[in-house]
């Protein structure tokens, strides 16, 4: 398989942790209960943006000479490494509050990616990755943004007296 350099390197991780995006939104849907469903919405869009960054970013690794499925492979290694820890995290988890918890710390990380992608973009003049970053990296400022809000929104919904499970 082709050696990657850095820049394609990170681009491969965001890939992968847009295709962990998608899971990890259906995952958290799934948490809601009958009452929290005003969510679903959001989480939809969420999804669905997941889907386009893969999409993007899949085209503009295509761009690199032979090395697309190189980016590709170490794209779905990063995805099931975050997936896997999504599955740690909330093993034994139910409620929706500990989605949206979850989903807020994958959304940050997300942010700090494309920040790095960003950085490393312009250091080596790759506008067309450069142009790709600026767009995700607005996308997952929202919906970090979103995440975060949806957790403090289910948190206070919460009794702070009662006992765990």
């Amino acid at each position: 398989m082709a050696k990657l350099t850095k820049l394609e390197s990170k681009l491969a991780e965001v890939l992968g942790l847009a295709m962990a995006s998608q899971e990890a939104v259906d995952t958290v849907s799934d948490m809601l209960e009958d009452d929290e469903q005003a969510l679903v919405a959001q989480l939809k869009t969420m999804r669905e943006e997941a889907r386009e960054t893969q999409q993007r970013v899949t085209e503009v690794a295509g761009t690199f000479d032979r090395k697309k499925t190189a980016i590709v492979a170490a794209a779905k290694e990063t995805k099931g490494e975050a997936v896997e820890m999504m599955e740690t995290y909330l093993e034994g988890e139910d409620e929706a509050l500990d989605g949206f918890e979850f989903l807020t710390m994958a959304e940050a990380g997300e942010v700090g990616h494309w920040l790095v992608v960003t950085a490393m973009a312009k250091t080596a003049g790759n506008a067309q990755v450069g142009a790709l970053a600026d767009w995700a990296l607005a996308i997952q400022q929202r919906h970090f943004q979103q995440a975060l809000d949806a957790s403090v929104q289910l948190a206070g919904a919460e009794d702070p007296g009662a006992l765990e499970d």
